[in-house]
């Protein structure tokens, strides 16, 4: 009797367990979700992870209270995502450039050189002119509040390329005024108001 009663409970059990085959398959299909959202989230990370970074802190320049930051991000495919705010500024348009020596040290910024131009091309504007120097950038708007803000995707820089191409190590300067895009060698925009120096991370 002993042993009947033993054979029928294991079939009960089992007759059960095939009856129910929804919550197997729920418990694999919510095990195989977990899985897939670490991969993804794994693959995100590292694409983040992989991207070339550097900025620069903006500070004031002849005589202005300008300052800001300025960002970069080298995609790996030849272009650079570049960010930069500004505060304390006056309202109205400033030109941006990168200038060739990342030396802010004199009172007008002078120290930094002219725009960086490895190409030795004529001042232009970016993705308008057929050539322009590697260090054109284009103007940025003030609000009344002394705040501005740009971001661009630039071709053609990189951060740690060639030489060419390098954008590490060298000046970003905001002007005084716009850059007319015409005007030689860098745009009639007037003094340097602020400076920073372009580094890694």
């Amino acid at each position: 009797m002993k042993v009947l009663k033993s054979l029928l409970l294991a079939g009960a059990v089992t007759f059960m367990y095939a009856c129910n085959p929804a919550e197997k398959k729920e418990a694999e299909s919510d095990s195989s979700e977990s899985d897939s959202e670490e991969v993804v989230n794994e693959v995100e990370t590292s694409t983040t992870e992989d991207y070339v970074t550097a900025m620069a802190e903006l500070s004031s320049a002849s005589g202005s209270e300008v300052s800001g930051k300025a960002t970069f991000t080298d995609l790996g495919d030849g272009t650079v995502t570049f960010k930069i705010t500004l505060e304390n500024a006056t309202p109205g348009s400033h030109a941006i450039h990168l200038h060739q020596n990342g030396d802010c040290s004199a009172d007008d910024a002078t120290s930094a050189g002219g725009h960086w131009n490895p190409a030795d091309v004529e001042h232009g504007k970016r993705a308008v002119d057929m050539k322009y120097h590697a260090g054109d950038i284009d103007n940025v708007e003030v609000g009344e509040d002394g705040k501005g803000m740009l971001e661009m995707t630039i071709e053609g820089w990189s951060i740690g390329g060639d030489e060419s191409s390098d954008i590490l190590n060298k000046a970003v300067i905001i002007h005084a005024g716009a850059d007319d895009f015409e005007s030689q060698p860098s745009g009639a925009a007037g003094a340097r108001v602020a400076c920073g120096v372009i580094k890694k991370g």
